[in-house]
């Protein structure tokens, strides 16, 4: 059973990051482990933030969504969690994928006014309404994980209704987020490496990550800041434009994926290059047959999205998602061809991509559960 958690856990991780552009709500990481009463099990449990993961996927209809996740640094050492899960939580913020607070208070809140983001919390936060105005003003932004037949079901705390109700990004995150940040401390998993230069980019240490992927800095009397460190952030010039594109199979999107201008993505059958969008996985034989290891490759120039045919069989191209066979416009091999606003590429019937937000998901599948591997025994579902 320990192999069978362990496996679930490593789902459960690919789930989780503080890239702005995948994070598609926020939670409190101490808050979801402790929802005893959604499985009725131990005090602590990191398989409950797999259960809620798996909840918010069936309500958007799409699979592998990810969440943004605050820690509070005792957790890190919290004897309600096994020494597996507490050696699991470390590695996720050693790796920056979650972010490690001394002092969370508010910064649930402030992450989700910055991205735009719902919140999935049983927390009222009734005195930070004033600041925070949509708490109030736009139902559905926070909603709250209860028991439900199957697993966990949520309740908006303003306005009823199930499903979690993303906003704007504040004005303050937008500029925010068009600039690369570097912390003083050496090793920051949140701010350090990824290139970029700027003064700041030597003194850190931490891991190789890009600019295009930092989460937003907490601001400190308006002025930015590390949130883990709590010390000035350095600013290290723009951050590099981004596009999030998304693949449907079967009108299903089964993931998103972020194309900067640093570097090309390929997505196909089973690409070779680094970084490159796997496919195979979700696709019939014929489907497999038709389509080439590394299929089309996307690039971003000067904020258009260029794609390049680099199959054997060719592709095609949906201009405004018509599904209309007499307006595909065919991609032959090597062709290339900017793909407009609500354009999307056909790669084979049923198999596109396309920007995330023009790409409605909407299939007659359930997405893949990130609790697949856990034994029952280590979860129990209410009773319907």
């Amino acid at each position: 059973m320990r192999f069978e958690i362990s496996k679930v856990l490593d789902a459960i991780e690919g789930r989780v990051c503080t890239d702005p552009s995948l994070a598609r709500a926020v939670v409190d990481l101490a808050e979801v482990i402790r929802y005893q009463d959604i499985d009725g099990g131990r005090p602590a449990s990191l398989l409950r933030l797999g259960m809620v993961i798996d909840a918010l996927s069936r309500e958007l209809e799409e699979d592998s969504v990810q969440v943004y996740a605050v820690v509070h640094r005792a957790l890190l050492s919290d004897a309600d969690l096994t020494s597996n899960e507490r050696m699991v939580v470390r590695r996720w913020a050693d790796d920056g994928l979650v972010e490690v607070l001394d002092n969370p208070g508010d910064r649930m809140l402030e992450v989700a006014d910055l991205l735009g983001l719902p919140v999935l919390s049983r927390v009222r936060f009734d005195g930070l309404r004033g600041r925070f105005p949509w708490l109030v003003e736009q139902p559905g932004r926070v909603v709250a994980p209860v028991p439900g037949a199957g697993g966990p079901v949520f309740i908006a705390h303003v306005g009823g209704g199930p499903s979690p109700v993303a906003g704007k990004r504040s004005p303050t995150g937008v500029k925010l987020l068009a600039r690369q940040w570097r912390c003083p401390e050496s090793g920051c998993a949140l701010f350090g490496g990824g290139g970029g230069g700027g003064a700041f980019a030597d003194l850190a240490g931490g891991a190789d990550r890009s600019p295009a992927a930092q989460p937003p800095p907490a601001l400190r009397n308006g002025v930015p800041t590390c949130p883990r460190h709590g010390v000035r952030l350095g600013d290290a010039g723009p951050r590099p434009r981004t596009e999030v594109l998304a693949v449907r199979v079967g009108g299903l999107v089964r993931r998103r994926f972020v194309l900067s201008e640093e570097q090309p993505i390929v997505a196909g059958r089973a690409p070779e290059q680094d970084g490159g969008i796997m496919l195979g996985q979700w696709l019939n034989d014929e489907a497999r047959r038709w389509i080439s290891r590394g299929h089309v490759r996307f690039e971003l120039r000067v904020g258009e999205v260029i794609v390049t045919d680099v199959s054997t069989n060719g592709s095609g191209i949906r201009p405004a998602g018509s599904m209309n066979e007499a307006d595909r416009i065919p991609l032959a091999p090597q062709q290339s061809r900017v793909l407009g606003e609500n354009d999307m590429i056909e790669l084979y019937p049923g198999v596109q991509i396309g920007r995330a937000e023009e790409l409605p998901t909407g299939a007659p599948f359930t997405p893949t559960s990130v609790m697949a591997e856990a034994p029952t025994m280590a979860m129990r579902l209410p009773r319907p």
